[in-house]
């Protein structure tokens, strides 16, 4: 089960690509500004591609709803920028290659398709007070979050 409604939303500091190299995103740079966190499996999957390429399409909505969105998976900095490229993909990809982040939210996926543990398909709003205001895990990696409720946390 993916963390509460109501809880702190634990920080964090994980690593992007960035045109000059590696960056550190940190959830404490958007202290003040809601954001939305979204948690996927594995670049370079199906599933995976189109969401996160739906949701590039939808960067503009997030924006007047003031908010930023954060992509969490396991992946290489490196395999997520050139996933990023080959798909014209534009949300901030960051990087869990130790799996911190995910068991810190409670988001671990066991053995994905008996390939190793991952990050299950999970979303949240943080608030600008660092608070939780919705958390959603999808029951399968296959089915998408409900991303209207996520933008109805957002406009709350």
């Amino acid at each position: 089960m993916p963390l509460a409604v109501g809880s702190k939303a634990p920080d964090f500091s994980l690593k992007s690509k960035a045109a000059d190299g590696l960056k550190d995103v940190k959830l404490s740079d958007y202290a003040g500004k809601q954001v939305v966190i979204l948690f996927f499996p594995l670049a370079y999957t199906g599933v995976c591609t189109q969401e996160m390429c739906d949701q590039t399409a939808g960067l503009g909505e997030y924006e007047k709803l003031g908010a930023s969105v954060l992509a969490i998976s396991v992946d290489s900095p490196f395999a997520q920028e050139a996933w990023a490229k080959a798909n014209n993909i534009k949300v901030t990809l960051v990087s869990d290659l130790n799996k911190t982040v995910t068991k810190a939210y409670d988001v671990l996926f066991p053995m994905l398709a008996g390939v190793g543990d991952t990050a299950a398909r999970a979303a949240f709003v943080v608030g600008k007070d660092g608070v939780i205001k919705y958390a959603e895990q999808t029951p399968t990696p296959k089915d998408l979050p409900n991303f209207a409720a996520i933008k109805a946390a957002l406009a709350k």
